[in-house]
């Protein structure tokens, strides 16, 4: 009994000392370094800087008219229904080792951050587990559901003969197809979920085939083809609001952003429309992304106080606040899109994303693009802020090439 009350003391011990010896900025704090401290090279800091100063995107920094110059705004119902902002410059900041080595642009701007939200959506999904609301990522989505109540305000005062049949309720996952699809569906965007949510159907989101040709074919096997669509997206929100039974905003706050000491400044919306009522209370459920507005807006800051929780395996500073097993289930491939862990969690496993890293790197991304770059083996957090997509192997191969 000794022995193993000794044994514990030094595992603890042990734990204390990893705790001690690691990093972890203070809010509104974060140390910087010289490159040359930390034995990188200077002149490929600076290279890599400028690179992505002088390789910032030429989209119109007016987001919506940027939607609408894109082929977003050309898609069947593709007009924004959430708030969007104008963007500022190309920003960045590098961390290695724990310290801030490099920084460009406006870091503590808030801004859209497109579908980097899917990473913050898919770890509310991971505390769900975490407090056992979800038994387990492969149940059905089903029968943890209950009716869906809307809130409609413009129904206030209205002749209630003329809507007598129509439902007041409605259900996500009521169809035959729908009734197959799990929460590890839903995370890996392999759940061909069919249905009208927000007022976008699912066959409106990037259909690559073609829209009579979407709408014509049959619904894919849950599992069997991985899809990237926003409306599905929504639908694991609305989930995951109806088992948590309060705003995720809330949720995140609470049990990441405070504890990593994200800013007071971020903000994650949902759509105009996205509003139901929940045990008494008027609640917005959030997007997942900002193909049609809304989403997390936040800093660089907090993107990389982010992406330097999940390079530290969900720990900061000692507290778990996101489980281990969780941020290595994020990282599994998924089968039909080996490339993709849970959303959005892009992979590096095949060198696709960008050839010069470690397989075992893996990049949170967003459209913009926005981009945080995790690389556990050069213990190393990338943001990259409004950069073409293309580029963004480039600016992390010159980051790469200054570690000596």
């Amino acid at each position: 009994m000794k022995n193993l009350f000794l044994l514990a003391i030094i595992l603890t011990f042990g734990a204390f000392q990893i705790s001690a010896q690691t990093y972890f900025p203070e809010k509104g704090n974060w140390e910087k370094k010289s490159p040359e401290e930390l034995n990188l090279n200077p002149e490929k800091i600076q290279e890599a800087i400028e690179f992505a100063i002088s390789h910032e995107s030429d989209a119109n920094p007016n987001l919506k008219i940027a939607h609408y110059e894109s082929a977003f705004g050309r898609e069947p119902f593709g007009y924004p229904i959430g708030p969007m902002k104008t963007r500022g410059p190309a920003t960045g900041v590098i961390i290695y080792k724990g310290y801030v080595v490099g920084q460009w642009g406006d870091p503590n701007r808030v801004d859209l951050t497109f579908s980097v939200a899917k990473s913050f959506l898919s770890t509310t999904a991971g505390l769900a587990v975490e407090e056992g609301l979800i038994r387990s990522e492969h149940d059905l989505v089903y029968p943890y559901m209950a009716p869906i109540y809307p809130y409609r305000p413009e129904r206030l005062g209205m002749n209630k003969a003329d809507h007598f049949e129509e439902e007041d309720v409605f259900e996500l996952f009521d169809t035959e197809h729908n009734r197959k699809i799990t929460w590890d569906h839903l995370l890996r965007q392999t759940s061909d979920w069919e249905g009208n949510l927000w007022g976008k159907p699912d066959w409106a989101d990037r259909p690559a085939e073609g829209v009579a040709q979407k709408r014509a074919r049959p619904q894919n096997e849950p599992g069997s083809k991985y899809e990237y669509n926003d409306t599905r997206v929504n639908v694991l929100a609305l989930a995951l609001l109806n088992i948590w039974r309060k705003p995720l905003p809330i949720v995140l706050k609470e049990k990441i952003m405070d504890p990593i000491g994200a800013s007071d400044t971020w903000r994650w919306t949902g759509y105009e429309n996205s509003f139901i009522v929940m045990d008494g209370q008027i609640v917005q459920s959030v997007s997942g992304g900002s193909h049609w507005g809304g989403g997390m807006m936040l800093s660089a800051w907090d993107q990389a106080r982010f992406g330097y929780l999940t390079l530290r395996n969900g720990n900061w500073g000692g507290k778990q606040l996101i489980s281990e097993e969780w941020i290595k289930k994020s990282k599994i491939p998924t089968p039909a899109n080996p490339g993709y862990g849970f959303m959005n969690y892009f992979l590096n496993q095949d060198k696709q994303q960008v050839p010069a890293a470690p397989e075992t790197a893996f990049l949170h991304i967003g459209a913009g693009t926005n981009m945080i770059y995790v690389d556990p083996e050069n213990d190393l957090v990338i943001v990259a802020r409004w950069i073409p997509n293309g580029d963004k192997a480039e600016l992390v191969r010159l980051v790469l090439e200054s570690i000596q």
